[in-house]
């Protein structure tokens, strides 16, 4: 096999998180559409299956990272199979350490300037290109390392019928609607939720009905009754009262969605919904909702000025901002005013 032929195997290690198993499920489609006949196999957490479970062409091998004997539960799943590339996406010591397990003839990972926890190690190629792009774009240069040819980013996402009916029902009773995904992963990423509140009332004013969506943790739960606590415009909630595929089945039908960093908003972007995305602590450019980046309400470089005492443009790709109250800086108008725009009001 030349290094640009199509190989007859990948294997792709991305374990996590919902976001960035978005962004990898574009560069995956890519090379489906591309080589057909390669056999794909992804190596993915129990919760991101979730999502991608009922994608075509993929064979998926449940993963859960935090079992004491994952490493050996993997090993016996391969059951000593060799394929053609890994494509070692993950750099976190854990899925590298898994990873590990993979036989492969060629190890693709990232380059230096994005490997961390000993990810070269456990490779035998590198990426290349541009290191400050967007993560997709990033995940898209593994693909560009196996010669796959360029195409327009597409995402190929299984739904069952039952959860497309399911989301139509659903939204023939909410005329137009938005969404808001109000939960991160990490607390100090989440927007007040007075602040949402605000929104929620002026979308009541304007006529638009407004669907509270999330899932069944315990931030989520927090953001839903302190929501409720400020407004009573809530038109649907259904935090913890969806699975992933319903989610992203009922974004389709909405008409934008407003999340901070978070699984949600890049869901949206992937089923091609406008994302008003709330951003402080990392930089849009980077892990903004994919195609709505130019959405997006950010305090981001303010943060960091403050912090560093430098713009984010004079330090490494990718620095965070730190701190509780950041996303208080982002104020109920800009957003209503950037709401305005996106729905032309």
């Amino acid at each position: 096999m030349s290094k640009n032929a199509p190989p007859q195997s990948v294997c792709l290690m991305r374990l996590s998180a919902i976001g960035d198993v978005t962004h990898a499920l574009a560069m995956v489609t890519r090379i489906k559409n591309a080589w057909p006949e390669t056999k794909l196999t992804w190596i993915i957490g129990k919760i991101e299956y979730q999502l991608l479970k009922h994608t075509s062409g993929i064979e998926f091998i449940v993963c859960d990272k935090r079992a004491k004997d994952a490493r050996s539960q993997l090993k016996r799943a391969l059951d000593g199979r060799e394929f053609d590339v890994l494509l070692q996406m993950q750099v976190a010591f854990r899925a590298n350490w898994l990873g590990s397990v993979v036989r492969a003839k060629r190890r693709i990972g990232f380059d230096k300037s994005r490997s961390k926890e000993l990810h070269s190690w456990f490779i035998n190629e590198r990426i290349s290109g541009d290191p400050r792009v967007h993560v997709l774009d990033g995940f898209m240069q593994f693909a560009d390392a196996m010669g796959v040819p360029k195409a327009p980013v597409k995402w190929d996402l299984g739904i069952p019928q039952a959860e497309l009916d399911w989301a139509q029902a659903q939204a023939s009773t909410l005329d137009r609607f938005i969404i808001i995904a109000p939960a991160a992963s990490k607390a100090q990423r989440n927007w007040l939720n007075e602040y949402y509140a605000k929104v929620i009332d002026w979308c009541t004013a304007e006529g638009i009905n407004v669907v509270l969506c999330g899932g069944p943790g315990a931030l989520d739960k927090a953001c839903q009754k302190g929501i409720h606590a400020h407004t009573q415009n809530v038109t649907l909630d259904l935090i913890g009262q969806t699975s992933l595929l319903q989610m992203a089945a009922l974004m389709q039908q909405s008409v934008c969605v407003i999340a901070p960093d978070t699984g949600p908003a890049h869901m949206a972007s992937m089923m091609g919904i406008p994302v008003l995305g709330l951003y402080a602590h990392s930089n849009p450019l980077r892990t903004g909702p994919y195609g709505s980046v130019e959405h997006t309400v950010s305090v981001y470089p303010e943060a960091i000025e403050a912090e560093y005492g430098k713009s984010w443009q004079a330090l490494s790709w990718g620095k965070r901002a730190h701190g509780d109250h950041l996303m208080e800086k982002i104020t109920p108008d800009k957003v209503i005013k950037r709401l305005q725009n996106m729905l032309s009001i």
